[in-house]
C-alpha cells in the first residue's frame, strides 16, 4: 500500500469517527437543554446517568449484559441484511428463545442433568424457538411473496402475546396460585440452569452471556466475510435474479438467512432469561428488538460496529433509567433523548458516506 493510499484510509477512518461522535455530541447537548427546559437539574440528571451506567460493578455489569442482548439482535440483523432482508422481528424473536428457554429450565427435567447440559438445553431450546420464528417468515417470502418486514413484525406482535399467555395461565408457565396477590410470572428457573457470573464480586451480574456473546460475534464476521455462504448471501442481496440464473438456491438461502436472525434473537431471549432475570414476565423484552435493528441498521454490516452500538446502546438505556428514577427525568423525556441520539447518529451516518462520495 502506498503512502497516499494509507493517507486516504486514514483520512477516510478519521471521517467515519469523528462525523458520528460529533452528531453524538451535539444530541446530547440538545438533550441537557430539553432537561433544563423540563425544569430538572441538569447536574442531577448528567449524575444519575452515569452512576446508572458506570457507577458501581453492578450498574457496569447490568449494562454489559443488556449490551449482550441487544448484540445478538443486532448480529441476526446484519446476517439477514446481507442478503437484502429487513428483520424487524428481533423482539417477537427474543420472546420465543425466553418462553422456549424458561419452559425447558422448569418443566423439562433439566435441573438434574450435569451443570454443563442444564444451562446448555435451555439456551439451545431458546436458539430454536427464535430459528423457527425466523424460519416462518422466511418460508412466507419464498413461497407467497410476503415482505419480511411485515411478516417478521406481525410475527413478533403473536410472540409477545405468546408471552402474555404463557405467563397469565397456571396450566402453562404461571407460578402456582396462592392468593390474589400472586404475579403472573413464571415461577425462577433452577439455579442449575443459571448462567454462571464472570466475576467473583457477588454484586455484580456480568455472566458468560458476554462470552457467547463475543464467540457470536466472531463467527457472524468469518461467515460473512470468509465463508461461501457468505458470498453467497451478498450475491443474493445484490441481484436475486442474477443469483438464480447462475444456479444458486436462493430460497433456501433466503429462509436460512432469516432462520439465523431468528436464533441470534432467541439466544438473546434465553440469555436474558437465564443470566439475569431468571423468570419468564410478559414485557420482559420490551424495547430490545427495536434498540437492536437500531444497532444492526447503524453497523454498516460489521459485526465490530455491532458490538460497539450495542455497548453505546447499553449503556445510554441503563443510564435513562437511572435518570428517570434518580433524577425524576420523564419517561417520555428520556425516550426523546434515545430518539434523538438514533436519527443524528443514522443522519451522521448518511453524510459520511455522501462525503466519501464526493471526494
Amino acid at each position: 500500500m502506498t503512502a497516499a493510499a494509507i493517507r486516504q484510509f486514514d483520512r477516510r477512518l478519521l471521517l467515519r469517527v469523528a462525523v458520528p461522535v460529533a452528531a453524538t455530541a451535539v444530541s446530547l447537548a440538545i438533550g441537557l437543554a430539553l432537561i433544563a427546559l423540563a425544569g430538572k437539574s441538569v447536574p442531577d440528571a448528567v449524575a444519575a446517568f452515569f452512576d446508572g451506567a458506570f457507577g458501581s460493578t453492578f450498574a457496569f455489569g447490568a449494562s454489559i449484559n443488556r449490551a449482550v442482548a441487544l448484540a445478538l439482535v443486532g448480529l441476526g440483523f446484519i446476517i439477514a441484511f446481507r442478503a437484502n432482508l429487513t428483520n424487524v422481528g428481533g423482539e417477537g424473536q427474543i420472546a420465543v428463545g425466553g418462553v422456549a428457554a424458561t419452559a425447558v429450565a422448569l418443566v423439562g427435567g433439566v435441573s438434574g442433568l450435569p451443570a454443563g447440559l442444564a444451562v446448555l438445553l435451555p439456551l439451545l431450546a431458546g436458539t430454536a424457538g427464535g430459528a423457527l420464528w425466523g424460519a416462518v417468515a422466511g418460508v412466507l417470502k419464498v413461497r407467497f411473496g410476503t415482505n419480511e418486514v411485515i411478516s417478521t413484525l406481525l410475527l413478533g406482535f403473536i410472540a409477545l402475546l405468546m408471552v402474555y399467555g404463557a405467563v397469565q395461565s397456571t396450566d402453562l408457565l404461571r407460578q402456582p396460585k396462592t392468593d390474589s396477590a400472586t404475579l403472573p410470572e413464571s415461577l425462577p428457573i433452577p439455579a442449575p440452569s443459571r448462567l454462571a457470573t464472570l466475576t467473583d464480586d457477588p454484586s455484580s451480574p456480568l455472566h458468560i452471556g458476554l462470552l457467547i456473546c463475543l464467540v457470536a460475534a466472531i463467527v457472524t464476521a468469518v461467515v460473512l466475510n470468509r465463508s461461501t455462504f457468505g458470498v453467497r448471501l451478498r450475491a443474493v442481496g445484490l441481484n436475486e435474479l442474477a443469483a438464480r440464473r447462475a444456479g444458486m438456491r436462493c430460497d433456501g438461502l433466503l429462509v436460512a438467512a432469516l432462520a439465523i436472525a431468528g436464533a441470534l434473537g432467541g439466544l438473546a431471549g434465553a440469555i436474558m432469561i437465564q443470566g439475569e432475570q431468571f423468570s419468564l414476565k410478559a414485557g420482559f423484552s420490551a424495547g430490545y428488538g427495536f434498540d437492536g435493528l437500531v444497532v444492526g441498521l447503524l453497523s454498516r454490516g460489521s459485526a465490530t460496529g455491532v458490538l460497539v452500538g450495542a455497548l453505546f446502546f447499553g449503556f445510554l438505556r441503563s443510564g435513562g433509567i437511572s435518570m428517570e428514577i434518580a433524577a425524576g427525568v420523564p419517561a417520555a423525556l428520556t425516550l426523546l433523548i434515545q430518539g434523538l441520539i438514533v436519527i443524528t447518529v443514522a443522519g451522521s451516518v448518511i453524510l459520511t458516506d455522501r462525503l466519501e462520495e464526493a471526494r
